[in-house]
């Protein structure tokens, strides 16, 4: 099969290249999908599991991109709750082979069904950032609907989906970013934008969650916007400043098939939809990692 591996960590997105690899081995549990798109996090090849595994061996030549959607080809032992020839998205395991290949193994609990009606473009755009969104909100946040969330990065891949399910869920909403994406921030149903270059950060007031994807002195100031009981959540570095009587989180986003599928839910109703970008193919994808080449949204890579 096709796939983009890397071989050397020193030579970063230079070293990503289109190869042949075996078809992968369905483990106990596992299941191998075809996969039909694809997509990835530009700074991945900076992760220590994309170079080497739970033992810390070095796993390498490495297939990155964790995000996928395609179809069952193949159950390992023991798979249940899955059926060959089922069309499925998810995420696959930080420490093993990603998605930018024409098949890969992944656990079966770490996928959910997809319905016909979603298109496999749209359905990679979702497993990070979406599960991320959701997380941070329900799981992390406790958000509440009548409550208010200051989301910076509002325009982004995650801060775009944590303003559609924040609004979905009754929640007053507060993105925040740069003067370019404020339009898009507002249509996605922000009730109010901060340019973060332009305006003061503090003039949004007090706010029952903060949910911050940037770090720094950003997430530094938001701590004293959280209002008395109220939570920040951040997955950009552990908080240094926590708010003065409420609750500071950083977390590393986890697969969850429930929440895929509320994620599939929510898109089949027209309740949310991902900012999908560039569409490449996969002999493109090594160029794709390029920052030069990014455009707004998330970029995939189409594989079949």
């Amino acid at each position: 099969m096709k796939a983009v591996t890397v071989h050397d960590r020193a030579a970063g997105i230079g070293g990503l290249a289109l190869t042949d690899l075996p078809y992968p081995h369905a483990a106990e549990n596992d299941v191998v999908v075809r996969v039909h798109a694809a997509g990835f996090t530009p700074g991945e090849l900076e992760w220590p599991a994309t170079w080497t595994d739970r033992n810390g061996h070095d796993r390498t030549p490495s297939v990155p991109g964790h995000e996928l959607s395609g179809v069952v080809a193949e159950l390992g032992y023991g798979t249940t709750g899955l059926t060959v020839g089922q069309r499925v998205f998810g995420l696959t395991d930080w420490a093993r082979d990603g998605a930018l290949a024409e098949y890969t193994a992944v656990e079966a609990r770490n996928l959910a069904p997809l319905s016909a009606d979603i298109d496999h473009t749209v359905a990679a755009a979702l497993p990070i950032s979406g599960l991320t969104a959701w997380q941070a909100l329900f799981r992390h946040g406790r958000l509440e609907a009548g409550q208010s969330v200051l989301v910076h990065g509002a325009a982004g891949g995650v801060g775009s989906i944590a303003v559609q399910l924040a609004r979905d869920a009754g929640a007053r909403v507060i993105g925040t970013g740069r003067v370019r994406d404020r339009d898009t921030a507002l249509g996605l149903g922000a009730d109010t934008f901060l340019d973060l270059q332009s305006d003061r950060l503090e003039d949004a007031g007090e706010v029952d969650l903060v949910f911050d994807v940037i770090g720094g002195e950003i997430l530094d100031r938001s701590a004293a916007l959280v209002r008395a009981g109220g939570t920040l959540v951040t997955i950009a570095e552990p908080p240094r400043v926590r708010p003065g009587d409420g609750r500071a989180v950083f977390f590393v986003v986890e697969p969850d098939r429930r929440q895929l599928a509320g994620l599939a839910r929510r898109v089949r109703d027209g309740r949310l939809a991902p900012i999908v970008g560039a569409v490449h193919t996969l002999a493109e994808a090594p160029s794709a990692f390029d920052p030069g080449s990014r455009t707004p949204g998330k970029t995939i890579i189409r594989v079949a």
